[in-house]
């Protein structure tokens, strides 16, 4: 399943809220944060059995369709068939996600977005309810 959103304008300084549960399952969601498929600033994607790092969670850019260097957090609350919550917010150089753990992982806005149009939530996820503040 693949969730699009566009038009969202999120703006530095503004948290995505997130709640939702992994299916039970599950091998891996992603959530991407952009302007566009060619352009994300975010791609936050945990992934239950990566053959490198087994439970990890990868965050990547992707600018003009090319992927840049992924940066890898061994920090894994996630659990199969769990519920979760999730916030981001943007600021001017960095994203700041904090987990249901209350740990926080930093992640450059490497593409300099001071406003975010695109939203999109792939894979072995459910979500039940997102919002802005």
């Amino acid at each position: 399943m693949t969730l699009e959103v566009h038009n969202i304008k999120m703006k530095v300084g503004d948290t995505l809220k997130i709640k939702g549960k992994v299916l039970d399952d599950a091998n891996r969601f992603s959530l991407n944060l952009g302007s566009n498929w060619e352009n994300i600033a975010l791609h936050f994607n945990p992934r239950f059995d990566d053959a490198n790092d087994g439970a990890v969670i990868v965050c990547n850019s992707k600018c003009d369709n090319c992927w840049d260097s992924e940066q890898r957090e061994s920090n894994f609350p996630f659990a199969k068939g769990e519920k979760f919550k999730l916030c981001i917010t943007l600021k001017e150089d960095t994203f700041e996600i904090t987990l249901s753990n209350d740990c926080t992982i930093e992640f450059p806005n490497r593409l300099s977005l001071d406003t975010i149009n695109f939203l999109s939530v792939a894979g072995d996820v459910k979500f039940d309810s997102f919002g802005f503040k």
